[in-house]
């Protein structure tokens, strides 16, 4: 009956998308479990942006000229989708530093042994930080909210255009997760994860409009800040947020923000989580 029952099961056909995404979101949940059992991980993941915020928002708020104003009230909100996007992709370090820790462990070469997914370990763990990065994002919202962060200050807008906002966030962030696996696969301890997971979202995040008005950047620089991919989602939220936003630009990105946040995403996911698939089937323990 036992030998029947098996051969029926190995004879019965599968859905490889269905499994695929049952493996993942079993992964996903093992992750969500163990950030659970280590609320540390959460906590600094809070902290760190709701330094950011308050900061920049108090040391820098003033002597930053936006348009033709430094008022501090606009600053803070041209600020906030910055700092937004800022913390959504840090969160990159995390996932290379946690997919690095998993392979020194040996935990990687087991789930390799089991009879799941190729994709599934890392989408599920992408997923799961996903979730961590939307907890943060909510906390931060409400911070921002309390130093005076205001939805529609500049333009009216509405709760769809805001959700549509965060969503462009959240989407930015899964694809930054993407170029983390790969980090966390390419390296051999989390130490090393974690310093080359964020070493190179400094240039990024900064060489942008995140911060700054880009109008007042050297000519080659606004160039190549008007064409980040980071930038573009900045943009984008700002003008569905209803914030005040950087001069006019001949670049295409930041003439249609939104089309330009998702096409960058998509592409960064298209890319890098084959090449991090890729990279986990041949990675050694």
């Amino acid at each position: 009956m036992s030998a029947t029952t098996d051969a029926a099961r190995t004879a019965a056909p599968t859905n490889p998308l269905g499994q695929s995404v049952r493996d993942s979101l079993v992964i996903a949940r093992r992750n969500l479990i163990r950030m659970t059992r280590i609320p540390e991980m959460v906590l600094f993941g809070v902290i760190q942006p709701v330094m950011f915020v308050v900061l920049f928002t108090y040391v820098f708020g003033g002597s930053m000229k936006i348009g033709n104003t430094t008022d501090p009230d606009v600053y803070k909100n041209f600020l906030m989708a910055g700092i937004f996007a800022q913390t959504v992709t840090f969160a990159t370090a995390g996932s290379a530093a946690g997919i690095a820790d998993d392979m020194q462990k040996g935990l990687v070469d087991r789930f390799r042994s089991l009879p799941m997914a190729r994709g599934a370990v890392l989408t599920g763990r992408t997923v799961a930080d996903l979730v961590q990065t939307a907890i943060t994002l909510l906390v931060l919202a409400i911070v921002a909210l309390i130093v005076g962060w205001r939805t529609g200050s500049a333009e009216p807008t509405n709760l769809g255009q805001i959700l549509a906002g965060f969503a462009l966030l959240l989407l930015l962030g899964y694809a930054f997760t993407w170029i983390g696996a790969l980090i966390g696969l390419s390296v051999r301890t989390p130490e090393a994860a974690t310093s080359g997971g964020i070493i190179w979202l400094f240039p990024v995040t900064f060489v942008s409009n995140a911060f700054v008005d880009s109008s007042q950047m050297t000519p080659w620089l606004r160039h190549i800040a008007e064409w980040n991919p980071f930038s573009a989602t900045v943009q984008a939220c700002r003008e569905l947020f209803g914030n005040a936003g950087v001069a006019q630009s001949d670049a295409w990105p930041m003439q249609h923000p939104v089309w330009a946040s998702v096409i960058w995403s998509v592409l960064i996911i298209a890319v890098f989580r084959t090449l991090a698939v890729r990279k986990y089937r041949s990675a050694a323990t």
